[in-house]
């Protein structure tokens, strides 16, 4: 293997690493926001996502979201040698010799080999669906949403991967992009969780509820603190690792991402002050921070430094307005935060493609961009704006729709979603 290959190997295996970290970092989230009382519950819920992700991505998911695809639909299952990564092959390419298909020349170009690219990957999807386990908390069974998790690794998550990061994926052939998932990620957990919600309030109201019972706040500072801490660290294999190189480019991300979370926390500390007149508090101090990364996610290969200040001053107040609009919602529980955050910052960030990208930041990570609409791109960068559009509106109506159905189907199976004691 070629030097800067290697490199570019251990790179990416490192930051694979660190987004794994993420997932367990979420049930401490968790855990820090609503209080230790049900921590093994919620602690068990990640470690459940994490091994059932990577097995189910191993056996068959990887390659319904990476490998190449069938009409730019969804990745060949069957490629390669087959399922699970290769069965029994010693000459499954990329294994023992070569590099994943997609990271040769003729694509991405920077020599991934088929382990490191899938331990990269799956970290992505199992941290996704930890993200949307936050709005299950204490009320769906937790056989419900384990079935949820299997179908999620199959196909919920992996169409989106399939459509925009793969390289013959038929929105990626369009145009689209969305640097480290601020739809494939934030975004669609975002709506993936609202479809867990409408579920639970369907059985919910049947049960005589006149609102959705809500899930106390109950802070834990040092485990809040030490998950915010894990997960701002974890991002940096989140979005520099999403470079897919060791390269000047993946330390410009890293720029990037660092100061956009400040910038977010900074801004956002200063909007509760200025609305409130008071201390904004710790639970204010994460989701300022977590903002700012969800928001630079989708562009922090194609922004400079200046941008992602922009973009972290912006986020601040966006949280706040998406945090008092939903708070008045009393259909559902969504203590963490995962629609004004990862919904509502998601999907903001993929939009601002369109405004700052700078076409040289996004050539040197790889990506052929327009400069948006703030860098003087004219009919192109709106151009770009449309097919960003789109691809959103596509992408969040089919993967609420197969959410929902998969929890329908659940709860026929397991006769209800609705947990008669609190598990998660």
């Amino acid at each position: 293997m070629a030097a800067d290959f290697a490199a570019n190997n251990l790179f990416v295996l490192v930051a694979g690493l660190l987004v794994f970290t993420m997932t367990p970092a979420v049930g401490l989230l968790e855990v820090g926001e609503l209080g230790e009382k049900f921590s093994n519950s919620s602690l068990l819920k990640v470690m459940m996502i994490t091994g059932i992700g990577f097995v189910v991505m191993a056996v068959v998911g990887f390659n319904t979201a990476f490998a190449p695809t069938l009409r730019g639909v969804i990745g060949n299952p069957l490629y390669g040698a087959g399922l699970l990564l290769g069965g029994f092959s010693a000459n499954a390419q990329g294994l023992l010799t070569g590099v994943y298909w997609s990271m040769t020349p003729q694509y991405f170009g920077t020599g991934l080999t088929t382990g490191t690219y899938f331990l990269f990957e799956t970290a992505f999807a199992t941290v996704t669906l930890a993200l949307v386990g936050v709005v299950v908390l204490r009320k769906v069974k937790l056989e419900v949403f384990s079935l949820f998790a299997i179908a999620y690794f199959v196909f919920i998550w992996n169409l989106p991967a399939a459509w925009i990061w793969n390289p013959t994926g038929w929105l990626y052939q369009l145009g689209m992009r969305d640097f480290a998932g601020g739809l494939v990620v934030h975004g669609a957990a975002g709506v993936a969780g609202l479809a867990i919600l409408v579920a639970v309030w369907q059985e919910e109201k049947k049960a005589g509820l006149k609102e959705s019972a809500q899930v106390p706040v109950a802070v834990s500072p040092v485990w809040l603190t030490l998950s915010i801490l894990l997960l701002w660290v974890g991002w940096f294999g989140f979005n520099p690792g999403s470079v897919l190189a060791f390269n000047s480019s993946a330390m410009v991300v890293v720029l990037t991402t660092f100061l956009a979370a400040a910038s977010s926390f900074v801004s956002l500390m200063l909007v509760v002050y200025w609305r409130t007149g008071q201390n904004p508090g710790l639970i204010m101090m994460s989701n300022g921070v977590l903002m700012g990364l969800i928001v630079i996610t989708p562009l922090a290969g194609f922004v400079s430094p200046g941008s992602a200040i922009i973009l972290g001053i912006l986020a601040g107040p966006l949280y706040y307005s998406g945090e008092v609009y939903f708070a008045k919602r009393k259909w559902f529980t969504d203590p963490v935060g995962l629609l004004p955050g990862h919904f509502v910052g998601g999907v903001f960030g993929v939009v601002m493609i369109a405004f700052f990208t700078q076409s040289s930041f996004a050539t040197a990570s790889g990506t052929s961009l327009p400069d948006g609409i703030l860098f003087g791109g004219g009919l192109s960068a709106l151009q770009q704006l449309g097919t960003e559009a789109f691809g959103i509106v596509t992408v969040l109506a089919v993967v609420f729709a197969l959410s929902f159905a998969v929890m329908k189907a659940a709860s026929i199976v397991f006769h209800g979603v609705l947990a008669k004691e609190p598990v998660a």
